[in-house]
């Protein structure tokens, strides 16, 4: 029961970060740079006394992160961040997402993985999808916005490939959260001219970091003691269906039928995919019967 009300909290936080993301600067409160240096910022204020408090052993004490997870999630937060100048939280959810879940595979494709007939299925449904989602018309997603979302999911997809085998996760987030946080004010500092701050945009930006990503990333990791390596995959999949339905609940967003179609395919292709992979490898993990 607790792991499920952890779960479910959390998928609420990750959809929420979209919702508040698209929330400041759609309505212009504040710019995409100040946006995500707030954010990581207020991420590294949560983070770093909650992986001091809980890192008991020696093993979470010399969790430093690196530098290259850093540059990775500050690409992550600004790509993310500019994207939803010009794209609808549900629409920018399901890139990311999408996005996400293709580098990883693609990743694991790389390290010499093989996929099966039914993983290549739902990948080219997956595909399909996005294909169907770009595609010129009326209806299309601005292009600039598309391929800045993408970039944030390539980018979130390596710092988790990177992440995956960590033995520390949250005194690892928390120290990346941190080496960021320079990148990110330098950053500022080129864009100086084009920053400005309303104080609701600054608000936004600092629960985004400190609440929505900070805790909900602490609460993830714990989340994620209580579950299989295949619950998890799927679960993943409620994210951008709830970025979708709060968008029309609270930003009057509208649910178009290209966007319903390609989510179909994207999360019903990525879901079939995620599940024969996590399947085997929840099998493999099975200790043997002889």
């Amino acid at each position: 029961m607790l792991y499920a009300l952890l779960t479910g909290i959390t998928l609420l936080a990750f959809a929420a970060n979209s919702l508040l993301c698209r929330t400041a600067l759609g309505a212009g409160l504040i710019d995409p740079v100040s946006f995500s240096t707030l954010r990581l910022v207020s991420g590294a204020i949560v983070l770093v006394p909650l992986a001091w408090l809980t890192g008991k052993s020696r093993l979470e004490a010399k969790a430093k992160g690196s530098w290259g997870s850093s540059l990775a999630l500050f690409i992550y937060a600004i790509a993310f961040s500019l994207a939803y100048v010009s794209l609808d939280a549900g629409m920018g959810a399901l890139i990311l997402f999408g996005a996400v879940q293709a580098t990883m595979v693609g990743m694991g494709l790389k390290s010499g993985e093989q996929l099966h007939a039914v993983q290549w299925l739902g990948l080219i449904s997956a595909l399909g999808g996005l294909t169907y989602l770009f595609s010129p018309g009326i209806a299309a997603p601005d292009p600039v916005g598309v391929l800045l979302m993408l970039s944030a999911g390539v980018a979130w997809g390596l710092y988790s490939v990177r992440g995956r085998r960590a033995a520390a996760p949250v005194s690892s987030t928390a120290a990346n959260f941190l080496r960021a946080v320079p990148i990110s004010a330098g950053a500022s500092l080129l864009a100086l001219s084009f920053i400005h701050a309303q104080p609701a945009g600054i608000i936004l930006a600092v629960v985004s970091g400190g609440l929505t990503s900070g805790l909900g990333y602490v609460l993830w990791y714990k989340a994620l003691r209580g579950l299989t390596t295949t619950q998890a995959a799927v679960v993943q999949l409620l994210v951008p269906i709830l970025a979708a339905f709060g968008g029309i609940a609270f930003l009057g967003e509208r649910l178009s039928v290209r966007l319903a179609i390609s989510s179909a395919l994207i999360l019903g292709g990525v879901a079939v995919a995620a599940l024969s992979r996590a399947s085997r490898r929840d099998t493999a993990a099975l200790p043997s019967k002889t």
